[in-house]
């Protein structure tokens, strides 16, 4: 689906570009120039980042339980 019509940038790309680590909407802007016209489309650019960053984020925490090891005598 295209998200912002002035600068032709689907929410596939966005998604791409928070893939290579993009966190917030300024960085949205400088890279991909989301929201930089008629700014229409920055609620919905930033409703598909904050979905991202919560579902990596609870990614992260699950790669990051730690395990003790098991010792035996």
């Amino acid at each position: 689906m295209i998200v912002c019509v002035c600068n032709n940038i689907s929410d596939r790309e966005i998604r791409q570009a928070m893939e290579f680590g993009i966190t917030s909407m300024e960085e949205l802007r400088r890279d991909l120039g989301v929201a930089t016209c008629c700014g229409q489309c920055f609620s919905c650019a930033e409703d598909i980042l904050n979905e991202h960053l919560a579902s990596t984020q609870a990614v992260a925490i699950e790669e990051t339980v730690l395990k003790r090891p098991v010792f035996t005598n």
